[in-house]
């Protein structure tokens, strides 16, 4: 049996299934193991890791902990409380497939950019900033016109190609997040720019580690750790790069509980761009596919750093990023209470638990069906009264939400 527990319960004899960190990272070897040195919980300890999980088919068991189910219903059940009665903070003025092409263009013209200003920083040239702007412009015009266009397309990256597609996601995902939290344009570019460019730091570090298929060593654990320090001297150090885009390259791994890095900054010590930037930082890591790591579901690390907000992050703010993106975010694959499956195309305006849904498959019959559009928010007619059970993984099914975005 799974089961969540306080790193202060570890004991030796325990068996660890998840160390519960997958947004920092950690100095072991592997996610799983049998404990059995002192000094291994006490590095779990001092290295921030405050909740795990354990296998007591494989080790010791801890009483009264509740177990993996247990804690996903109980976050579950919060996250709606929510979402309940918030619909999507901002109104598409162009429809989806409208925008698709646009949003396209732009994440195109990011990536290639990034990729030349990455580059230069390995070789050592100046970076040319002049360039960044105007193609951050476009990202935020694209979410300014329809935010789920661009995001959804964020999710599509090639595995080898991480670094930089990961760079342009959190561009656009701090433009949505700021949008939603009312900055006004100028300051949302800023901070998109800050995304584009929170990893620069990176391309100093020594290439057998940054592109490791694999878990790394603690030793080189360390060194990856160096990239926000290496990234904030490079930007504050080129002429008209924002401070705002300083901030957020510096301080994207620090976390609210101080645990952290480069500075162990806490709580307010972290200025709220860096704060928004370690939300859509981690969301973004966790929901990619890499060579050695499959992503989650858009949902499951919805839920992750909603988990997480207890302790590694403002709990007001991750609650805030939960409505601006969605709890169901467009292009999650959900189970409807009728037994359909469906991917959401549109999030609700009134209550994001009721968005429009486009089902595809019915899991009474196991078979796709010709896809049609719901709305669940309508009490009645025609899939009114239908509701989301949950999330479904994509791979269960062989389902590929893109496919009925239009995005492929």
């Amino acid at each position: 049996m799974i089961k969540r527990i306080h790193s202060e319960q570890l004991k030796s004899g325990m068996y660890i299934h998840d160390l519960n960190c997958g947004w920092l990272g950690h100095p072991f070897m592997f996610n799983a193991f049998k404990v059995d040195d002192e000094k291994d919980i006490q590095k779990i300890i001092a290295d921030g890791i405050r909740e795990l999980y354990i296998d007591t088919s494989r080790g010791l068991d801890v009483d009264g902990a509740k177990t993996q189910e247990e804690v996903h219903a109980e976050l579950h059940q919060q996250m709606t409380e929510v979402v309940k009665g918030h619909g999507s903070l901002h109104v598409a003025h162009v429809a989806f497939r409208d925008e698709v092409d646009a949003a396209s263009i732009a994440k195109k013209e990011a990536n290639d950019l990034i990729h030349f200003i990455m580059d230069d920083v390995r070789l050592g040239m100046q970076m040319e900033v002049e360039r960044v702007t105007p193609v951050v412009e476009n990202i935020t015009d694209s979410i300014f016109r329809n935010q789920d266009a661009l995001l959804v397309l964020t999710h599509i990256k090639q595995k080898d190609d991480y670094t930089f597609q990961h760079s342009v996601s959190v561009c656009a995902l701090m433009v949505a997040f700021c949008r939603s939290l009312g900055y006004e344009r100028a300051v949302i570019l800023e901070a998109g720019i800050g995304g584009l460019l929170h990893d620069v730091g990176k391309m100093k570090i020594p290439e057998h580690i940054l592109n490791k298929p694999g878990d790394l060593t603690p030793e080189e654990y360390e060194v990856m750790q160096t990239h926000p320090a290496i990234g904030r001297d490079l930007l504050s150090q080129t002429s008209g790069v924002p401070n705002i885009a300083t901030l957020v390259a510096a301080q994207h791994h620090e976390r609210f509980d101080g645990t952290g890095y480069p500075g162990k900054l806490k709580g307010d010590e972290i200025s709220q761009f860096g704060q928004l930037a370690s939300i859509v930082d981690v969301y973004d890591a966790l929901t990619s596919n890499r060579v050695y790591h499959k992503g989650m579901e858009p949902a499951m690390a919805m839920k992750k750093l909603f988990e997480w907000s207890r302790f590694h992050f403002d709990g007001v703010l991750v609650q805030h990023f939960i409505r601006a993106i969605g709890i169901y975010p467009v292009g999650t694959l959900v189970r409807l209470e009728s037994g359909f499956l469906g991917v959401v195309v549109k999030p609700g305006e009134m209550d994001l638990l009721h968005p429009v849904v486009r089902v595809v498959f019915d899991t009474e019959r196991d078979s796709p069906v010709i896809p049609r559009d719901v709305n669940l928010a309508k009490l009645d007619g025609y899939g009114g009264g239908d509701r989301i059970i949950g999330y479904e993984p994509t791979d269960k099914w062989r389902i590929d939400p893109y496919q009925y975005l239009g995005v492929l």
